[in-house]
């Protein structure tokens, strides 16, 4: 897998990631608490690929059950596959249990006639008139490994009127554009969107990641990304759903994802 340049680092791993082999990432590949959700979904996504036949990723979808802290190893199940569609999964076991879960569906690609529909890009000023935003990598080291620069005023915990987040964001040291992989991996790069009407950092978990390409990423010429996280839904318990799109520079609708949170009580 071509990934970023710390992505040399993931092309071993990947070229490690037979059935029964262990992968140790040091920390700082983790975000909140354990390995970036991202890049685990992203590894889990490579090694179904590996199954498919050369179908081409339509989507995937993980579940997260408990971080990856320790050595791991991925185990893919059988495929089931018809003319033109594969289903595969996926599991990271930790320990003797497995902690994140993933389903991916595959196709052979189809003739173009249907009609496409994408949702139009937000307007944003070129990334580099936009400020570079720092996280801590003491909060999540994973971001260490990014550039976001924010579009607009809104910030994780800055007390905004709108539970949303727009941003550019590459992989640094990377100047390739993002394929499949660095899609994956970029659609989780972004603080929670719900955190910007917050103001007092608290904990909001992913518990299960979809993103689905667009036919557009292959086109894709440049590293940068533009990012659009938004809280569609809340509940008085705290579980929340937030919808992610990303663009290329000069508008192209690369992909969308869904992530469903829980927002955590420190108390």
């Amino acid at each position: 897998m071509n990934t970023f340049s710390a992505h040399a680092r993931l092309a071993q791993i990947h070229e490690a990631s037979r059935p029964g082999a262990f992968i140790g990432m040091d920390p700082s590949w983790w975000g909140f608490g354990g390995l970036h959700g991202g890049l685990a979904l992203s590894l889990l996504t490579a090694a179904m690929r590996d199954r498919s036949q050369g179908r081409v990723l339509q989507q995937v979808s993980g579940r997260f059950r408990r971080a990856l802290r320790a050595p791991f190893c991925l185990e893919v199940h059988e495929p089931s596959a018809g003319k033109t569609v594969s289903w595969l999964d996926a599991d990271a076991v930790e320990e003797g249990r497995v902690a994140i879960s993933a389903s991916a569906v595959f196709a052979v690609p189809g003739q173009e006639g249907a009609q496409a529909i994408a949702p139009p890009m937000p307007a944003a000023p070129p990334s580099l008139q936009c400020p570079i935003f720092t996280v801590p990598p003491e909060f999540v080291p994973f971001a260490r490994h990014t550039e976001i620069r924010p579009v607009g005023s809104a910030r994780p915990f800055g007390g905004a009127a709108e539970p949303e987040l727009i941003a550019w964001l590459r992989l640094v040291d990377d100047d390739l554009p993002p394929d499949e992989a660095r899609l994956i991996v970029l659609m989780d790069a972004l603080a929670p969107s719900y955190a910007a009407i917050l103001r007092t950092p608290v904990p909001i978990p992913t518990v299960t990641f979809t993103v689905t390409p667009s036919s557009d990423l292959a086109q894709a010429t440049s590293p940068w990304v533009l990012l659009r996280a938004r809280t569609d839904t809340s509940r008085r318990d705290g579980w929340l759903l937030e919808r992610l799109d990303a663009w290329t520079p000069d508008g192209a609708h690369i992909g969308s994802a869904e992530q469903l949170r829980a927002v955590m009580d420190r108390a």
